[in-house]
């Protein structure tokens, strides 16, 4: 659900600026020697990725005293906050690592469990900001957005998301054999933020993942939806307290398949 807000508390103002700032130190340090804190199967954390959520979080709770960040790296700020901050300081954390320029830095503020009232993903290499609030369009660095018109699953491109634990990656392949024959193209680009991203401005029609967690997605489905495509979310069933998401333009048949 998506509700109105008055303008004046400056939420997508003060989203953007994190977003800016962290995106300026992840630039900074792209293609240097980076500091890992662990190597995981599938996976990389960055101290980087801390120093990032640091960033972003000084930047909104110093804004918003009284909100909560939760984010990959972590809680900071009011506990049980009705105003919550949802960080995902890099999105693309292996790409970064390898020197991959596809990540980006991803900021959503819902109240309560369901009502989002901005959300910002923002692509420091290509400087490519995505933003949105509830009750307006979605935008690209301020100029609007939508989805594509594309409606035959012969014309799309889709991207399908692998997770990091044997279990996850055997459904996402199954996922993967059901529709890669269908498709014009088929797209796996590493950053679940970016790819909802590419689905509001109509670069890619659909996302596809059976393990995700909330910071990945709770801005991308914003945009999506404000650009006037779906998107759907269920618990996933390998991985008890994710989630699985089909996020597409609203026009391809996905909606009764997934």
């Amino acid at each position: 659900m998506v509700t109105a807000f008055s303008s004046m508390n400056n939420y997508l103002e003060i989203a953007e600026k994190a977003a800016r700032e962290a995106g300026a130190l992840l630039r900074e340090h792209y293609g240097r020697d980076l500091q890992v804190d662990a190597y995981e199967d599938h996976d990389i954390k960055l101290a980087l990725d801390v120093r990032s959520q640091e960033l972003i979080t000084g930047v909104l709770l110093g804004a918003f005293p009284e909100h909560m960040v939760l984010g990959e790296e972590g809680n900071s700020g009011v506990e049980g906050a009705e105003y919550q901050w949802i960080v995902d300081p890099i999105d693309g954390t292996v790409n970064y690592f390898y020197g991959i320029p596809h990540f980006c830095v991803s900021i959503a503020l819902r109240r309560g469990a369901d009502d989002y009232l901005a959300g910002v993903i923002y692509d420091p290499m290509l400087d490519e900001l995505w933003a949105v609030e509830a009750g307006a369009g979605a935008t690209l660095n301020g100029a609007p957005i939508s989805v594509s018109k594309r409606e035959r699953m012969a014309e799309a491109v889709v991207t399908v998301g692998f997770a990091k634990t044997k279990e996850s990656m055997d459904a996402g392949f199954e996922r993967y054999k059901e529709i890669a024959y269908q498709v014009r193209k088929s797209r796996m680009m590493g950053s679940a933020a970016l790819a909802m991203a590419y689905i509001a401005c109509g670069r890619m029609d659909a996302y596809i993942e059976e393990v995700i967690s909330l910071w990945d997605i709770a801005a991308g489905k914003m945009l999506i939806e404000a650009a006037g495509g779906k998107v759907e979310l269920a618990d996933s069933v390998v991985a008890p307290g994710k989630l699985s998401i089909c996020s597409w333009n609203g026009r391809l048949p996905l909606g009764d398949a997934f």
